[in-house]
């Protein structure tokens, strides 16, 4: 089982992936923007950040960027979710050290099945 971090603003989408990823093994803890994530992030130490784009009070590039810039949580893999298709944002994507990007809208099979690739590219097992 992996710890996994979700920022998600839309409440809607936050429960549904916390549900799927549940479902499917893992422990989720969730965040509704991006401060509160990167407070999470330090706090719980989790095996993958999921961070939604477009968020209030810090963005998920501007999370990712906290998570990045912390000694403690530097090492964290960051993947982004966005309805819009990652070459928006390409450079920025790049520029931050996220590992992937995981396009909305998604099945909670394709969401479960992408999260596990990662989780297996990482090294993190699901036990």
């Amino acid at each position: 089982m992996a710890s996994i971090l979700i920022a998600e603003d839309e409440r809607d989408i936050r429960d549904l992936i916390k549900f799927t990823l549940t479902y499917a093994g893992h422990d989720v803890t969730t965040a509704s923007d991006g401060q509160q994530a990167v407070e999470l992030a330090a706090e719980i130490m989790p095996d993958l950040v999921m961070l939604d784009l477009q968020m209030p009070k810090l963005n998920g590039f501007q999370a990712c960027q906290a998570i990045k810039g912390d000694d403690r949580t530097g090492d964290l893999p960051v993947v982004f979710l966005s309805a819009k298709g990652p070459e928006a944002e390409d450079e920025q994507i790049e520029e931050t050290g996220a590992i992937g990007f995981i396009m909305k809208p998604f099945s909670p099979d394709d969401l479960a099945s992408r999260v596990n690739e990662i989780l297996k590219q990482i090294g993190v097992a699901k036990s």
